[in-house]
């Protein structure tokens, strides 16, 4: 069955979905499971049962790598996202008790250090 056969109406509705759109909900994805992992949904993120730095890590590198390779399509997008990866990478630096090096934290190898 080819996709134009395809009567499944998630299917034909995505390809509907400008390229930008889909950027921007997977980099919002991402940030809302970094914020999770980092545990900002809580008061006290110290105390949040979803606090787990090597998991933050790896979704802040993984967004930090799609903001990096997509930015030239984001266009007016670009700006805050990129403002909401260098809050949760700060916001991982304040939450590591031993904080990487400037350039070696999450996702800094695409986007540079960030202080």
């Amino acid at each position: 069955m080819t996709m134009t056969e395809n009567s499944d109406p998630s299917v034909r509705e995505l390809a509907d979905v400008p390229a930008v759109e889909v950027i921007s909900r997977a980099a919002v994805m991402l940030m809302s499971s970094a914020a999770e992992k980092l545990g900002l949904s809580e008061s006290d993120p110290s105390e949040s049962p979803y606090l787990d730095l090597d998991e933050a890590r790896r979704v802040i590198t993984a967004l930090a790598g799609l903001v990096t390779a997509s930015v030239e399509y984001l266009g007016p997008h670009a700006g805050p996202i990129r403002d909401g990866l260098q809050a949760l990478q700060r916001a991982f630096r304040e939450a590591s008790a031993h904080p990487d090096a400037p350039g070696a934290g999450p996702g800094e190898k695409y986007t540079g250090p960030v202080h």
